[in-house]
């Protein structure tokens, strides 16, 4: 396979340290849509990005990467939710979340759409906007679609956090921030919310800071 800027950029990465430093905010990357993935890479350069995608992601520690939060400019993300990691969640706040346990697993090529008007609105944070947190109302459940690592086809329906775990990698896929569909008045460090507004739902939040939540 000849060399292309691309393969480049991966072979560097794969050559440098594990974990993958983070791309911030503030850098193009971030804002550029994804390039769709066509097996550019092959399956040995792919295999080895998406190691160093999971050992970077748990090491953060997050729910899911998106290859442009380490420089790769393809449309793949990886998620997981270790249920070793919700054991220390208030049972109350899983369940006004709808978090449950994730597998890793890998999406290519990811997009989604709403099924149903249901919105839910939750605190939310990034690996890539370290240390702050806010609300962001997401669609509740969503069908999901696109490829896995093998070229499998999904085509699922996707609800709670998890669902909430794959619009906010799938938008960064899109060159988006969760700060651009959050509330900007309930941005918040994230020792505040854990020292203020780690209640399972934002409602003390929302009249403090003086923002809104979306109707049932």
């Amino acid at each position: 396979m000849p060399t292309t800027p691309l393969l480049d950029l991966v072979d560097a990465l794969l050559a440098g340290p594990s974990p993958a430093p983070i791309v911030t905010a503030g850098d193009p990357v971030l804002r550029r849509r994804g390039e769709p993935y066509e097996g550019q890479l092959g399956d040995e350069r792919l295999d080895g990005l998406l190691g160093l995608m999971r050992t970077t992601m748990r090491e953060a520690p997050g729910v899911g990467l998106a290859a442009p939060q380490i420089g790769i400019p393809l449309r793949i993300a990886v998620l997981e939710d270790r249920a070793e990691i919700l054991r220390n969640v208030p049972a109350e706040t899983l369940h006004a979340r709808r978090r449950v346990p994730q597998p890793f697993r890998v999406l290519v090529n990811p997009r989604y759409e709403a099924v149903g008007p249901g919105v839910a609105a939750f605190y939310e944070g990034c690996l890539s906007v370290p240390g702050w947190q806010a609300v962001t109302a997401r669609h509740e459940r969503i069908l999901l679609r696109g490829q896995d690592e093998t070229g499998r086809e999904l085509d699922e329906e996707v609800e709670g956090w998890p669902a909430r775990i794959v619009q906010h990698e799938t938008d960064h896929l899109d060159g988006m921030l969760y700060l651009d569909r959050a509330e900007i008045r309930s941005l918040s460090t994230s020792a505040h919310v854990l020292g203020r507004w780690a209640d399972p739902t934002p409602e003390n939040a929302s009249r403090a800071l003086g923002f809104p939540l979306p109707q049932a």
